[in-house]
Parts: structure tokens; C-alpha cells; sequence
């Protein structure tokens, strides 16, 4: 049996005429925004064009405009991400260079080499350690068999 693959789906749809949805979205919004500014504010239009104009421009930019290939509203939400989430500020503190400190005297270094204490493992101890190794593990063989 055949199945159809569906191909170019990054593009969306146009729906009203050469707009997809979204665009047709930010361009009407945009629009209906900048009705309301121009009917309800009793301003000269010389104010009311001030305020309109920024406002069709971004619902332009949102529908139209592409940063990298990406669409505006990515950029847009990055931005604000930006601004209003916490940011997180690291530090990194620069190395010091080791310095050299000479002992007074030789016998000063050998002093503090031998106070510094190491076990020693004799070896009538050792193989004390390796026989009861061996024992315990014959016997956790030994019952595992069973």
C-alpha cells in the first residue's frame, strides 16, 4: 500500500488571497488598532499620523519581515525574553600565578617531606589482606552455586 508523504510543509497556507492566516491576522489587527486611534482620538492628524504610522509598521514587519529567515515575532519574543527575564552574570576570576617561595634551608624541605604521614602496607600485611580476600570471595562463590 502507498502513502502520500507530504512535501513543503514549512510553507503555510494562503487563505486570503496572497496573506496566510497570521499575516492576515497582524495586518488586520494592526488595521483595526489604527481605526480606533484615528476615529476615537481627538487629536490633529498630524498626532493621530504619529501614532498610526509606528503601529502599521510593526504589523507590517510581524506579517512581511524575516530576520535570518526566521519571522519577526521570533525576534520579537527573544527580545523580550531579554529585557524582562533574569539574567544570570558569571565571573571568571583570572588565574594567580603560583608563586615561588625558597625555603630557608634543605633541611627545612626534608623536615616537612617526613612529617607528612604515609601508611605503609608491610608485607606480612598484605598477604594477611589478600588471603582473607580470597576466603570471602570463595564464599560468595560457594553460596551463589547452590
Amino acid at each position: 500500500m502507498r502513502f502520500q508523504v507530504p512535501q513543503f510543509i514549512e510553507v503555510e497556507d494562503k487563505v486570503f488571497g496572497p496573506l496566510t492566516v497570521k499575516q492576515f491576522i497582524y495586518i488586520a489587527g494592526g488595521g483595526g488598532v489604527s481605526f480606533i486611534i484615528w476615529s476615537l482620538i481627538p487629536v490633529p492628524l498630524v498626532f493621530k499620523l504619529v501614532i498610526i504610522l509606528p503601529i502599521i509598521a510593526f504589523s507590517c514587519a510581524l506579517a512581511f519581515y524575516k530576520v535570518n529567515n526566521k519571522p519577526f515575532i521570533n525576534v520579537v519574543e527573544a527580545a523580550f525574553k531579554y529585557f524582562f527575564a533574569s539574567k544570570l552574570y558569571i565571573w571568571k576570576k583570572a588565574p594567580k600565578k603560583p608563586e615561588v617561595v625558597m625555603a630557608e634551608s634543605p633541611q627545612k624541605l626534608v623536615d616537612e617531606y617526613k612529617s607528612i604521614l604515609v601508611p605503609k602496607i608491610s608485607e606480612s600485611k598484605l598477604k594477611d589482606l589478600t588471603w582473607s580476600l580470597d576466603i570471602k570471595e570463595s564464599m560468595y562463590s560457594n553460596k551463589n552455586q547452590r
